[in-house]
């Protein structure tokens, strides 16, 4: 969790409906990568900690017999369970609760999947409770953006999303330090996951990369719900002048884009692996 912050239920207030259209997605290659990884044989049971609108648990369900998605907010589940019902995916259920929170009553699964969560949450009483509902030689699988030598994106058929002036625009809104919730980030996010599961009785990490390497095409609505799916600039944090904001943001985005189009390299992923022992 990060330093000298405590999560409250606003983290991604209003979020939900922006996240799927907003962030990038997954490589295509994740679920392929991830069956060629695992061990699938009987029938096997998916967890998706801090699982937020269903992106990684309802693409890994065709590989599982149960899958089971975790998230403390309400909005993104629901949202889950909608992106379930359009790709009728039918073995996932939803359980709103903190990850701080497990077992929960939930079970034993063979895989536990964290993306863009565990920074959030209680790192060691968690890894330590999902240790406890792996099988053994089951796996803490942390799906990671940060890869080790990643390639350079190529160039790119219209300009890429002005980013530091849509930082400077929300700083202008929000002030300097990174909201989050009620509170404010002062250090920003934890890292260090291979010794908060070291810690925990976990393997060291066997890493499998996904390659992603497409160029995408990204709208100005696209740019705008990536803006208000994060926790930093979630719709709830600008208030009264929320409108104002978005005002203001299209128009910088407009003037910015080409014809009303960006571009994005969508860069690799790792599968990082942690093995909980058989002894």
């Amino acid at each position: 969790m990060p330093t000298d912050w405590e999560w409250d239920a606003t983290l991604f207030r209003g979020a939900a409906r922006h996240y799927v259209r907003g962030r990038l997605p997954y490589p295509a290659r994740l679920a392929d990568c991830f069956r060629e990884a695992a061990a699938l044989d009987g029938a096997p049971r998916l967890i998706d900690v801090g699982c937020g609108p269903g992106i990684i648990a309802i693409g890994l369900a065709g590989a599982f017999a149960e899958v089971i998605g975790v998230d403390p907010d309400a909005d993104m589940l629901r949202e889950a369970a909608d992106q379930a019902a359009a790709a009728n995916v039918r073995n996932v259920r939803w359980v709103n609760a903190r990850a701080e929170e497990l077992p929960a009553g939930l079970g034993r699964f063979r895989y536990a999947t964290f993306g863009r969560s565990f920074h959030w949450m209680d790192r060691d009483a968690v890894a330590a409770a999902v240790f406890e509902l792996l099988e053994p030689g089951g796996a803490f699988v942390h799906v990671n953006s940060t890869v080790p030598d990643p390639p350079p994106a190529p160039p790119l058929p219209f300009p890429m999303p002005p980013r530091e002036a849509i930082e400077r625009l929300i700083v202008s809104y929000l002030g300097a330090e990174r909201r989050a919730g009620q509170g404010v980030l002062p250090a920003g996010t934890p890292h260090g996951e291979a010794d908060v599961l070291a810690r925990a009785g976990y393997r060291p990490a066997r890493t499998v990369i996904v390659e992603g390497r497409e160029v995408l095409d990204r709208s100005v609505d696209d740019v705008v719900a990536w803006v208000f799916s994060r926790s930093r600039s979630a719709p709830h944090l600008f208030g009264p002048r929320l409108g104002d904001f978005e005002r203001e943001l299209r128009a910088l985005l407009e003037d910015a884009a080409d014809d009303g189009r960006f571009s994005e390299w969508l860069g690799d992923v790792a599968l990082d692996f942690y093995e909980r022992p058989h002894t």
